[in-house]
């Protein structure tokens, strides 16, 4: 699977725990795509790594932090629901929506990363 919109940058702690930071600005006509990528990615990692979401200093495999914002920084509304896979999303009223998503990960959840969305480091 390629990514159109989140384009990942990596970092990785001492402890070998990486992470990956993502942001996307786009256009109300391009955010029901955008919203697409990030349910994708986010089913994904629920499903190959189910019930190993959690802070990795506390035993979990993975973890994310998904943010939206208008362009005057105003939180917008969205969340995913891992029962349902589903993304609930809100698009600006008008002007651009900006994502910010950041994954953290072990050594095992980034190699399933790396090769189920082609990501570089």
């Amino acid at each position: 699977m390629t990514l159109d919109y989140l384009d990942f940058d990596y970092s990785e702690d001492d402890e070998g725990t990486g992470c990956w930071d993502a942001m996307a600005s786009v256009p109300a006509t391009r955010v029901p795509a955008l919203a697409a990528e990030v349910e994708q990615l986010l089913a994904w990692a629920h499903r190959r790594f189910k019930g190993r979401r959690g802070p990795i200093e506390e035993g979990g495999d993975w973890d994310y932090e998904l943010q939206a914002q208008d362009d005057g920084s105003k939180p917008l509304a969205w969340r995913f629901d891992a029962a349902t896979a589903r993304l609930q999303s809100v698009a600006a009223g008008d002007g651009r929506t900006t994502v910010n998503l950041s994954i953290s990960g072990s050594a095992a959840f980034g190699e399933a990363l790396r090769q189920a969305f082609e990501l570089q480091d």
